[in-house]
């Protein structure tokens, strides 16, 4: 590690190769916590490459617990997190909408490393049962729409690198590398990204796959539609900048979707919201990252039809009963 320290503190970047090679030891614990967060550190001084990106990607793959979901069409709605401005879980409240207007959900997460509560923490403190084992998951897509995958299930290497991510508290290239692992690989994704950079470079890995995906970035640096600013939303066709009214009929205000300062908070502000009895604000903010991801199905012809499914599932109750059905199945 000592030379590969030497060379990047030189301001050289890593090739493709090298950067899989590197990820594959740390996963194989040939380094030292030192080490690895003096690693980890080099990547918060200067941008990640799309190279050294897509070599940490390649590791994660090939170590992988595939998820065999059946050759299902299941959709992820994932934020990078670290844009440090601890929202409720938007993303994981936004799955259970899209899975209660009757679409799949393969929802990938993590403990927050950056944030009070991830999606694993709210998961965890809902009652569910973290698994890798692809018959149960596949049950709970028959039954309720949707599971949950919980990342060191399924990538050695976070289980390695998660004390040292919680121990330094600040966005690492791990936050980045999230959404773009998901071992259920969804035919469809909704992807926040907490700056425009992180756009460009998501724009770039996803147009690869020839999938079907939404990159979002609120403007004012939430990487969800926030509501508090304007929103860019890139997709396989282009980019456009919409506005809080076009995305969710009014603007909110930041104090307006803060998610608690404790997991247990969290949970709770989580039940509330998916019971139908959160702030008009809160469901405003739900129901438009929800739509944004039902629209990039392509099974709705306009956005507010996206929008009025996504409205419905929360009203009907149906979303709330697609929670309850899965924490009855753990």
């Amino acid at each position: 590690m000592k030379k590969i320290l030497q060379y990047l503190f030189e301001h050289k970047t890593l090739s493709r190769q090298k950067a899989k090679e590197i990820l594959l030891q740390m996963s194989a614990g040939q380094f030292n916590d030192a080490e690895i967060s003096s690693f980890i550190t080099v990547f918060l001084m200067r941008s990640i490459t799309i190279e050294e990106l897509q070599g940490f990607r390649d590791a994660l793959l090939e170590l992988c617990v595939p998820a065999d979901l059946k050759g299902r069409s299941v959709m992820d709605i994932v934020g990078t997190g670290g844009d440090g401005k601890n929202t409720f879980n938007i993303s994981t409240l936004s799955c259970f909408i899209v899975a209660g207007a009757g679409h799949q959900v393969a929802k990938h997460g993590n403990y927050g490393a950056s944030s009070v509560s991830g999606a694993s923490n709210v998961m965890e403190q809902l009652g569910y049962r973290f698994k890798n084992n692809v018959d149960e998951l596949n049950q709970e897509l028959d039954q309720t729409n949707i599971c949950f995958l919980h990342a060191p299930f399924f990538h050695p290497a976070l289980k390695v690198v998660g004390p040292i991510r919680k121990q330094l508290g600040v966005r690492t290239f791990f936050n980045m590398l999230g959404p773009m692992v998901n071992p259920a690989a969804p035919a469809y994704q909704l992807v926040g990204v907490y700056n425009l950079e992180m756009a460009r470079i998501y724009n770039y890995l996803l147009q690869e796959t020839g999938k079907a995906f939404t990159v979002i970035h609120s403007l004012d640096g939430y990487d969800e539609i926030s509501l508090t600013n304007d929103t860019k939303v890139i997709t396989n066709e282009g980019e456009r900048i919409l506005t809080p009214e076009q995305l969710g009929k009014r603007m909110v205000m930041p104090e307006d979707i803060y998610g608690g300062n404790t997991a247990e908070e969290a949970a709770k502000l989580f039940v509330k919201i998916i019971k139908g009895e959160g702030s008009w604000a809160q469901n405003a903010v739900v129901l438009a990252n929800a739509a944004m991801a039902l629209f990039g199905t392509g099974h709705y012809q306009h956005y507010d039809d996206a929008y009025a499914a996504a409205v419905e599932s929360l009203e009907s109750k149906k979303a709330y009963q697609t929670l309850e059905q899965l924490i009855n199945l753990q």
